[in-house]
């Protein structure tokens, strides 16, 4: 019989940060969900774990002017408002010793969240990998987005491909480079975003591939190469669910992990012992059905903070 082993490191307390935002987005909602979440019961679940938890609460930024398109971005002003403050809430977070996990607000957020553990990992010498979990690939730019919603464009903004006060939020840019990123289920992916994802270099598996290998085939390519000096940063989007799971996304596309395949993805990163940090983005209330979408995100995350059936 398998004995159960004692974690590779101290449990870090948890440090719940909200970014109550839906500039980047066009759809209105996503500054709902850092409450949502909390209403689902998230701080007790963790605290379930046996993980110190420390709810930060909510930054403040520019509300949302629902502008216009300009120079082909929208709320550019407002974005990088939001960011800069994330930045900062998430690398004092990870400076004291805790995890941070950002509560979104839309995926533009992950611009500052993502560039303050790239400049953490600098400091302290560790490699970095990102996991996006997501339904779209995030990676447009101003010059051939079809929205100028930011909310698409933060892969490309930490990859140096943007607006120079968010692709140098957290020091020179490049804040990632593309062999540092996964991108884990993908199914809807402009014109311009196929060929950005393929100059770059960035490995990533559609639902394609998960539905020809599976999802621990994905995860196990996925983490290949994790070390005790690898730092894992987990950027999950509501919409890498499947909206008969996980309605409440402002952007929702069928087809994506059900369930069990998305607990499984959550597990194996658990057994990895080296996640780090997490976002936790565009969960829009306005949109979902009893919260289910904030119940089914607090059960993904006690997932990906170890909860397990038996003892692994």
């Amino acid at each position: 019989m398998n004995q159960p082993t004692a974690p590779r490191t101290p449990l870090a307390p948890v440090c719940l940060i909200g970014a109550p935002t839906d500039v980047g987005a066009s759809r209105r909602g996503a500054s709902m969900g850092p409450e949502a979440l909390r209403v689902a019961g998230l701080a007790a679940a963790l605290q379930g774990l046996g993980r110190g938890v420390v709810d930060g609460g909510d930054l403040s930024g520019p509300a949302n002017p629902q502008g216009p398109v300009q120079a082909g971005y929208r709320h550019l002003h407002e974005v990088i408002a939001w960011n800069r403050s994330v930045h900062e809430a998430t690398l004092a977070s990870l400076r004291a010793g805790q995890l941070p996990v950002l509560l979104g607000g839309d995926h533009s957020v992950a611009i500052g969240s993502i560039s303050a553990v790239a400049r953490h990992c600098r400091e302290q010498g560790k490699r970095l990998r990102v996991l996006w979990l997501d339904a779209h690939a995030d990676v447009n730019v101003g010059e051939t987005t079809p929205s100028g919603n930011l909310h698409g464009m933060p892969v490309s903004c930490l990859c140096g491909l943007g607006p120079e006060a968010l692709t140098t939020l957290g020091g020179p840019p490049p804040a990632l480079q593309p062999a540092e990123l996964r991108q884990i289920g993908l199914r809807s992916v402009d014109p311009a975003e196929k060929l950005e994802l393929r100059h770059l270099g960035i490995e990533a598996y559609d639902m394609r591939f998960i539905d020809e290998h599976g999802m621990a085939e994905t995860l196990r390519r996925a983490l290949a190469g994790l070390d005790e000096h690898t730092h894992l940063h987990v950027s999950l989007d509501a919409d890498f669910l499947d909206p008969d799971i996980a309605p409440g996304v402002g952007t929702a596309v069928p087809g994506g992990p059900g369930y069990r395949e998305a607990q499984l993805c959550m597990e194996m990163v658990a057994d990895t012992g080296r996640l780090g940090s997490l976002d936790v983005v565009e969960l829009n209330p306005a949109c979902d059905v009893r919260n289910q979408t904030a119940e089914c995100l607090v059960a993904m995350i006690e997932s990906l903070l170890g909860k397990s059936v038996l003892l692994r």
